[in-house]
């Protein structure tokens, strides 16, 4: 059985407890007790979220497969017990991760020396800042270098353990586990933090759904007219309100769509370039090059060889 240790301290940030829900789904997809699953502190017993809410935990002992550092809400040194435990175990975890700000544990502990890692957007520079060493990538949802993975913020949590699952267990089955947890089949690691929908910040009901109609069927010529009957206005009343709402056009709109999910797309790297033009509406490999140098100032083709370099 693989054995996954949470290790959390107070005021953890409580949205670490999702990202670990994921090994739980996953045993029920596999029919077996794959993954057991503890939470551990420096003392045990009870630990309290930023919010409040307590859970119980056992004292830091024993070697799990995986350890994985909750996040606190409040960047704070990590006790010395907790340092020693993770620099001692480092060695013979198979594989040590953070989420959210528990990157910042990890660095302390010199395990991100000399690594890529991230962490939530509101501390990336910070954490290069106290830690020159570390190599930090600021707008991506997980990293993994060697036997170390670091996730952003909140939600990206549950990438990272969906990433880790399917590592285990199989693509196929890490797709159930998202169906089962009702998440989005995990994103890319080189996702930005920041996705194009949240970016937009649409406010009224009728553009959200127009954006939501887009970003679910990419494939489609997703015209103006389109859009505008997805969001039940005349083509007039939804250019003026999609402007006025967003700051650009639909189909600049529409373009960041299918980048975003192109470049999830090149990552996954089970897709050749003229696939993925075709997944997402492009259509013609020439027009998704020309809408990637815009976004990226690089072609398609250079996004992904520096996905393959980053992965090594």
């Amino acid at each position: 059985m693989h054995r996954v240790g949470l290790v959390v301290a107070g005021d953890f940030q409580i949205m670490s407890c999702a990202a670990v829900a994921a090994f739980d789904v996953a045993n029920i997809f596999a029919g077996k007790p794959f993954y057991k699953v503890r939470v551990i502190s420096e003392r045990g017993g009870v630990v309290r979220s930023s919010v409040g809410v307590g859970i119980e935990t056992a004292r830091l002992s024993g070697a799990y497969d995986t350890l994985l550092v909750a996040g606190p809400t409040a960047i704070a040194p990590a006790s010395k017990g907790v340092l020693a435990y993770l620099q001692r175990e480092a060695a013979r975890s198979r594989r040590v991760a953070s989420i959210c700000t528990g990157a910042f544990v990890l660095a302390e502990a010199g395990i991100l020396d000399g690594r890529r890692a991230t962490t939530h957007w509101l501390f990336t520079r910070e954490l290069q800042a106290r830690y020159p060493k570390v190599r930090v990538e600021e707008d991506r949802i997980f990293t993994h270098d060697g036997p170390v993975w670091t996730s952003a913020g909140m939600t990206a949590g549950i990438d990272l353990a969906l990433a880790l699952v399917e590592a285990d267990l199989g693509a196929d089955l890490a797709r159930e586990v998202a169906k089962g947890l009702v998440v989005y089949h995990r994103r890319g690691g080189a996702q930005g933090q920041e996705s194009a929908l949240l970016t937009m910040a649409a406010k009224s009901d009728r553009i959200q759904t127009a954006l939501s109609y887009a970003r679910q069927n990419l494939r489609s010529e997703l015209s103006v007219e389109e859009l505008a009957a997805a969001a039940h206005l005349s083509v007039r009343q939804f250019t003026r309100a999609f402007r006025q709402e967003t700051g650009q056009s639909p189909a600049r709109a529409v373009e960041a769509l299918r980048v975003e999910v192109a470049r999830v797309m090149l990552e996954e790297g089970s897709h050749s370039v003229e696939e993925v033009a075709d997944e997402t509406g492009f259509g013609e490999r020439e027009r998704m090059r020309r809408s990637f140098v815009r976004a990226y100032g690089r072609p398609p083709q250079a996004v992904r060889r520096d996905l393959r370099v980053v992965r090594r």
